[in-house]
């Protein structure tokens, strides 16, 4: 069965609640292609994760930007997949390369964030990625595999991971993969699922791109055979959202 295109809306930390209502008023009146062509999500902030499912239109869905590794109690500040789940948020971004740079969230910690959060019937949109460095000195499959290798040491049903592969290098900078650069990522990632969890998982797994991607270069990364779909962040918040939505007929055509 082919991979349904997916793209995601990361809003990070920005917003008022006027924003948000703008925001929302341009998906809700757009035209995009139908929910058999693409699944998109968009990921407000945790403050306005209410707001934005009671206005936002049926065929989007809404994801949190994080969640707790484990039930709640005494962890000032944090938001459980408990909460997520009694709000009817379906979906969870997690190990985004911020908060593994800018929190310290390891490996390990974002692997078990993960199994717990599809423990609680959320999906989730596992975030990986290497920094400049790391591609420079040609690691980029070596740390690519090893936080993918993390996470499918914890999770033995891949029907609710979405894979973001997201090069640090790449994130609200400007430059961008190339489309040969992310395919050859992609197609590395989906080989060592193949080899370390299974055919099946490899096959059926969506492996997104992101890192800075806008509605000039959708199309052409959209093209790519094994990149299907898009993780967006500054670009989500700005009309140019809808044309790398559209980005999906790419694959519908092929």
């Amino acid at each position: 069965m082919a991979r349904k295109f997916f793209v995601g809306g990361n809003w990070k930390c920005n917003g008022t609640t006027e924003e948000v209502k703008k925001i929302v008023t341009v998906l809700n009146e757009a035209e995009v292609p139908s929910e058999d062509v693409v699944e998109v999500v968009v990921s407000p902030p945790f403050v306005f994760l209410p707001m934005v499912k009671g206005l936002l239109r049926p065929d989007f869905q809404i994801a949190a930007q994080n969640c707790w590794v484990r039930k709640g109690g005494a962890f000032t500040g944090e938001v459980s997949a408990e909460m997520l789940m009694n709000l009817s948020i379906p979906w969870v971004i997690l190990g985004h390369s911020e908060r593994r740079a800018l929190l310290s969230e390891s490996n390990e910690l974002v692997a078990d964030k993960v199994a717990y959060a599809l423990s609680q019937g959320l999906k989730v949109i596992a975030c990986i990625g290497e920094t400049l460095e790391q591609r420079e000195s040609g690691s980029t499959m070596e740390v690519v595999s090893a936080q993918t290798k993390a996470i499918a040491e914890k999770v033995s049903n891949w029907d609710n991971v979405v894979l973001a592969y997201e090069p640090v290098w790449a994130i609200g900078t400007g430059k961008v993969a190339t489309p040969a650069q992310a395919q050859e990522v992609h197609c590395g990632l989906r080989k060592w699922l193949q080899d370390n969890v299974s055919a099946e998982v490899a096959t059926s797994t969506r492996i997104i791109y992101g890192g800075s991607v806008n509605g000039a270069n959708a199309k052409e990364l959209a093209g790519q055979p094994d990149l299907d779909g898009f993780l967006v962040g500054g670009a989500s918040l700005k009309p140019e959202f809808i044309d790398i939505i559209k980005a999906a007929t790419v694959k519908k055509s092929a």
